[in-house]
């Protein structure tokens, strides 16, 4: 079960390390897009992605200290509810143009509750 963890959860801190690392020095089309078609303010940006980047190492720490990797994962599914609350406020999903990257937050809640069973399963 630890390696099925020890995937899972390298391959969620990559992701959230990709996500996060942009908006926290709000570089790149995403930092802009959540500013201009969300109406996210810069700080609440760089906010969200200090809180992806600190998931990341959570998640990696949580290799060898299971409880913050399980912490790790389960903030970070609470950012993903949060991101798909904004998707539906800003009309994503009712847009076929939006709604294929406003389903990634639902795919990543999937792999972080999955990443936190099995982190406790590991225990």
């Amino acid at each position: 079960m630890y390696i099925t963890a020890a995937v899972l959860s390298v391959l969620l801190a990559l992701v959230t390390l990709a996500a996060g690392a942009p908006k926290s020095l709000l570089k790149g089309d995403v930092s802009a897009g959540l500013q201009s078609h969300m109406g996210l303010s810069t700080g609440l940006v760089r906010f969200i992605g200090l809180a992806e980047v600190a998931a990341a190492v959570g998640l990696i720490v949580g290799l060898f200290w299971q409880p913050l990797g399980i912490a790790a994962a389960i903030g970070f599914a609470i950012t993903m509810v949060g991101a798909v609350g904004f998707h539906a406020k800003a009309g994503d999903y009712a847009d076929p143009a939006t709604r294929g990257n406003a389903m990634a937050p639902f795919i990543l809640i999937v792999l972080s509750i999955a990443t936190a069973v099995t982190l406790g399963l590991a225990m």
